[in-house]
Formats: C-alpha cells, structure tokens, sequence
C-alpha cells in the first residue's frame, strides 16, 4: 500500500499554521484531512487514481473529498502518513499546481480569474481587455446567484452536507442492488447478440448500430466500476471496470479514471479540467480564446489559427465533433498505455499490463473478426466502423451535457466542496422508466456529490440532495434533456460569439501595426 514515511512520536502533535506553510514551501505534498495533517509525498507513486488529484489538495482541507471518493478501508491507512494535527478550522491555501497558474499560497477567498492566468505574449492589450471584462462579468453573475464566501456561510454548508452524507448511508442508499446489473448485463448481452445476428444475415448497417448501443450501454457500468460504486472492492471493481473497457470496448480505464479523478476535484475548470480542454474543436468558455496553461498536460493549450477558424463555429459543429469522438478516446488510451502514465507501483502496478493485453483482444475480435474477416468490400468496413461509432454519439452528449454551459469561474479555496460542485454540474431531469438509457449520467450532480453511490440508488439520493439545496441556499440546475442540450449549444454560440469579436479585434489591430509600418 505504500511506505510509511513517519515515527509514531509525533504524529500527535499540534502542527501550526505557520508551520504547515513552510512545509510546503519546501515542496512538501501536505494534506488536511480530518483535522490531521498528512505528508503524502511517499503515497504519490502509489496513488491508484495519479498523483494530480493529490497535487490539487496540498495545503487544502480535503475531508469531503477524500471521504466521498475512498472507501472505508482506504480511510483507516491515513494513519501511516500522519506527521501532526491542527486545533480548530484551517483556512484553506491555494495549492502549488493552482498558484502557478496564476494564484498565491497567501489568497483565501479572492476570485483567481485575471490577466495572469492568460497568456500575454500571444495577445494584444486589447484582446486581453476584451477577455479579462468577460471574466468579470462572469465572477460577478457567480457570486451573485450563490451563497457567500464568507467561513460562518460556508462552514454551515458543510455541516449540512456532512449530515446529508450521514443520513445517505443511514438510509443504506451505498449498497448495490445486484439485481438491477443483472438486468443492465442482460440487456447488453441482447444488444451484442443482435448485433452479431444482423452481421450473420448481412445487414451491416443494423448490426453497426446495435453494436454501438451496446458499447454505449456496456459505458455506464464501467463508470459505476470506476467509482468502486458496484461492490466497493477495490480489486473486483476495477477488474470488472477494465475488463468491460479493455477487451470490450478497447479502451483504458486507467486513462479514464486519471483524468476523471481530477475533473471531480477541480470541476469545470478550464486551467485545471482535462474534461473542459478540448481546443482546437472546442473552447467551452471564452479563457480559451487567450491561451492558458494547462495544469494537467503541464502544456501551454494555445489558441491556434486552427481553432480561430473552428471555435466561431462550434455551435454548429459540437454534434458532429462527438459523433467521432470514440476515435479520440482510443488514441488516448493507447496514449496512456504507452508512456506509461498509470501508477507503477502499488496495488495498481498490474493494470497497464492487463489493459494492454485487453485491447489487444479488442482489435482481434473487433477489428479482425468482424470489420476485417466478416465484412465484404473496403467500402463496407468504414461505413461498419464509422456508424458504428458515430451512434455512441449520445453518449458523448450526456457526458458533456452536465457542465458545459454551467459556472466555470474559481472562486478559490474558501468555497465548500457540496457548493462548487452544485455550482459547476447540472443534472438531466427525466422520466424513471427512462433511467436506462441515460445510464445515471443524468444525476451527475448528484453523482459529483457522492460519486460512490451506485447508480440505482441515484434516484432517491437526488430528493435528498434538493431538499439539502433549499435548506443552505444553492440553486439546483435541473433541465430536460432538450433543454439542457439547447443550454449547451447556447453556451458554446456565445463564446464563438466571443471569438468572432476577438478576431474582429485582431484585425483592427493588424490594420494599425500596418498603418504604422507604412
């Protein structure tokens, strides 16, 4: 599980705040959980979800966090990485990874939107006047639709939110209903044996499309499995998580869960969200449009002539984005394999192997069994594989439906965890009978809140969680599938909107350099 990187002497001790700052000022990974102070450097290598979920947390309290994204039996090793304790409330610090990006360890609660975090030497003053007046508005609007910043207001909603977590496993609402993924595993069995039976008589098109139905079904428990959301085993669910995405669908789960581990922590944020960094397709909020830094692929994300010509569009082009957007999540995974980006050592130190060895299997069955050996003519392949991918579509839809058009501005460390959760994610509203097609996606507020609750029990959870909403103030977004989709697309023709205006000021700028010049 890691080395122990303490004596027993002075794990007692009452650490200073002063202390704690030092600490990490000398690039020491410290984490407050439970009002103990944790020195994690020796767990990093170890961390089955990747160090970066830990980087976002030094300096922070992450008792909320860390108790809803780990299991019982994670929770009790804490002890081994325990150095002291604090007395009373910590006020939160930037992390290193958040400061370099624009903040200081010594902000609290200040927005930490401005010209830093933008990249000057690639925009003109008036772009960057242009982008920061944006930004502005968008803090403004923020804070004027939630609740505080203030400790006293944010303290009772976590009070509030610890009791709801409370009353959440009173209720037994964390134990899996094994018999509704018997009937989830059924209906994907009939989907492939279709999709097989079609393939048998000739009917090409008709088995592209169950087949892809039936990876798009086969998602949703892979998700569930991620999260340890199906038995809460950490060797059983991941087993089950990567054998539905490796041979099945030839795909990494260890890439997924590296970058969705830090879209929970840091959620929507453009500087820090692999989630929300798609240019050059796809700029989800106008700060792309100024080249920022990318804290997770430790990159510059710049804002290309490619992506000038796309992102003004983008309204227009998002469905047909997603439509090949399996294709990208292969080169990702093999990505990830690849290099190696898992973690190395630790109960995980096996899954790159066992993920490898499982697309591998994929592309047999797959790519040589069915598109090669069992399809007639070139023509008949790529129309076989591009349909086939093209109606996971939906998926991608749901995936990028519940944060899209909501809040992406950092509001720093003094917002609560339930807040900046509720205020980055939407949730679907949608008939019960329905449930099965959206997978449980359409609770991804709810399931940002209690991400290892299993999905059947979603459902019950949200009445919880809207009661808990009107008791501490927090507006709960809550749109039908179209709505929601209409609010999507609306957000993304209003930053191409903006994009268009920032290429009008480009050109008046060009237009004067050139005047000067002659």
């Amino acid at each position: 599980m890691g080395i122990s990187n303490n004596s027993g002497a002075g794990r007692d001790q009452i650490l200073s705040a002063e202390h704690i700052k030092d600490l990490i000022a000398n690039g020491q990974s410290i984490v407050i959980v439970d009002h103990q102070v944790l020195r994690l450097d020796a767990w990093l290598p170890y961390h089955p979800g990747g160090y970066k979920p830990i980087e976002h947390f030094i300096g922070k309290d992450a008792t909320d966090e860390f108790r809803v994204m780990h299991s019982a039996e994670t929770r009790q090793l804490l002890h081994r990485y325990r150095i002291g304790r604090i007395e009373g409330r910590w006020e939160n610090l930037v992390p290193p990874i958040q400061a370099s990006a624009g903040g200081s360890m010594n902000e609290h609660a200040a927005p930490l939107e401005g010209p830093a975090r933008l990249s000057p030497g690639r925009n003109s003053p008036e772009e960057l006047a242009f982008l920061n007046a944006q930004t502005k508005e968008e803090i403004s609007l923020t804070l004027d639709r939630y609740p505080s910043l203030d400790v006293p207001t944010q303290a009772t909603i976590i009070e509030r939110y610890r009791q709801l977590y409370a009353q959440i496993q009173a209720e037994g609402l964390y134990e899996c209903r094994y018999t509704a993924y018997l009937w989830e595993f059924a209906r994907c069995g009939l989907l492939f044996a279709m999709a097989l039976w079609f393939l048998r008589i000739e009917w090409y098109c008709p088995s592209a499309v169950f087949l892809g139905w039936f990876w798009s079904q086969m998602v949703f428990a892979a998700h569930d499995a991620a999260h340890m959301a199906i038995t809460h085993d950490f060797f059983i669910d991941n087993l089950i998580g990567m054998i539905i995405a490796a041979p099945i669908g030839g795909l990494s789960l260890g890439w997924w869960k590296r970058t969705h581990n830090v879209h929970h922590l840091v959620t929507n944020s453009p500087e820090h969200d692999p989630d929300n960094q798609h240019l050059p397709f796809l700029a989800v909020n106008h700060r792309f449009l100024g080249s920022l830094f990318s804290s997770y692929h430790e990159r510059l994300m710049p804002y290309t002539a490619f992506a000038q010509r796309l992102v003004p569009y983008q309204a227009y082009l998002y469905y047909p984005i997603l439509m090949l957007g399996r294709f990208n999540l292969y080169l990702q995974s093999w990505l990830f394999l690849a290099y190696g980006q898992g973690p190395r050592k630790g109960l995980a130190w096996w899954h790159r192997y066992f993920e490898i060895l499982g697309n591998l299997v994929f592309w047999a069955w797959f790519g040589y069994g069915i598109v090669y050996r069992s399809l007639p003519t070139a023509g008949t392949r790529i129309l076989y594989v591009l349909l086939s991918h093209a109606v996971t579509m939906p998926l991608h839809v749901q995936f990028t439906l519940s944060h899209f058009a909501m809040s992406t501005v950092d509001l720093g460390p003094a917002e609560s965890f339930p807040q900046r959760m509720l205020r980055t994610t939407m949730d679907v509203d949608c008939p019960e009978w329905l449930d099965w097609i959206h997978g449980g996606l359409q609770f991804q507020a709810i399931h940002h809140l209690f991400p290892r609750v299993p999905r059947h029990n979603l459902r019950r959870v949200q009445k919880l969680v809207m009661a808990f909403c009107r008791e501490v103030g927090i507006p709960y977004a809550l749109y039908g599938f179209v709505g929601g989709n209409r609010k999507v697309v609306g957000s993304l023709a209003e930053v191409g909107r903006q994009a268009a205006i920032l290429a009008e000021c480009k050109r008046v700028v060009a237009g004067r350099i050139g005047k000067h010049t002659h």
